[in-house]
């Protein structure tokens, strides 16, 4: 059985996309559904047709358009990292000894029924180390989604992080796994950007202040920090904590011409029409104080491509005026 520091640093060493920048949750979201299947016990094993369903759904939800097309990669690729000392496949010696890069296809993993799940040594160690799926399942959501979505990620999968946290001593664990490829954060980037957008969500213009101190607003990464976003302004925008979730979530982007909200064509609001979030839709936002502090067209782009759900909802010359701010 291996230990807790062994298992920490095999899943701190998940290979990511090649191209830098690219938000890639199918191996993070595989894994957190198998970890939230150790904590309730079921067996180590299982058919991709048991878990395709929801995988199908997760990535929908937090991937970027279209990767649930591509939910068998992950089944297939993540025993290839570590040299298989994460991932263990069964089944059928013919599909089990093609090339690494000779991916089944979705058919071919329902057909021969392939299984799949963590090796015994880090099964055993998963299940039998107090507090460790819960400390396995933090790195791997601090590392690789945004804050804002984390919580939600957990709930989805059926984690409990709760459960037994306590019992594993996370201070004497301290060997550089995972933090090693993480970037450290800029503590002034909040407070920069909320002064640029003069202390005011840009989409709905939410400026509600606690005494001093400006209340639920927070700033939020165009192009996400733990996939190379860097901490200045022009990859930031102020947005209150609804509008930070809901663009995390791929509901709504900002275009770089004339930096309008554009909502996605899956947003659809409950009374069909143009009320709530989506009277937002097609407005420019409030602009920061100086031109320089703009979002930059690049980091629009990535997030258009990466996080947005698409396809965009069509701006018309009927759209309603900017609501006065709140």
């Amino acid at each position: 059985m291996k230990t807790a520091v062994e298992v920490l640093e095999l899943f701190g060493n998940i290979r990511r996309a090649q191209n830098a920048g690219v938000y890639a949750p199918h191996k993070p979201l595989l894994i957190l559904l198998a970890l939230a299947r150790v904590q309730r016990g079921e067996p180590r094993m299982v058919e991709f047709t048991a878990v395709d369903c929801q995988l199908k759904q997760m990535l929908a939800e937090f991937g970027p358009s279209n990767s649930a097309k591509s939910r068998h990669y992950p089944f297939w690729h993540l025993a290839t990292d570590g040299h298989g000392s994460i991932w263990s496949l069964s089944g059928p010696r013919e599909i089990l000894n093609r090339s690494a890069g000779a991916t089944p296809s979705l058919g071919e993993l329902r057909e021969y029924h392939i299984r799949a799940g963590f090796p015994v040594d880090v099964d055993e160690a998963l299940r039998c180390i107090p507090g460790l799926v819960q400390a396995v399942a933090t790195q791997v959501l601090e590392t690789y989604f945004p804050a804002t979505l984390q919580g939600d990620i957990a709930a989805a999968v059926g984690l409990d992080l709760e459960r037994g946290a306590e019992a594993l001593d996370a201070p004497s664990l301290t060997t550089g796994y995972g933090n090693a490829q993480r970037r450290r954060r800029d503590p002034d980037f909040r407070d920069r950007v909320l002064r640029a957008y003069e202390y005011r969500c840009c989409v709905c213009g939410f400026d509600l202040r606690i005494g001093h101190m400006p209340a639920g607003l927070e700033a939020a990464h165009i192009q996400w920090h733990h996939v190379g976003g860097p901490d200045i302004e022009p990859n930031g925008l102020s947005l209150c904590a609804l509008h930070h979730k809901l663009f995390d979530l791929g509901v709504f982007t900002v275009e770089p011409a004339e930096h309008r909200v554009i909502f996605s064509q899956h947003a659809i609001a409950g009374s069909r029409g143009m009320e709530g979030e989506l009277q937002f839709h097609g407005n420019p936002i409030h602009a920061p104080q100086h031109s320089d502090l703009r979002p930059a067209a690049e980091f629009l782009a990535w997030n258009t491509k990466n996080v947005f759900k698409t396809p965009a909802r069509q701006i018309t010359s009927l759209m309603p005026n900017r609501p006065a701010a709140r």
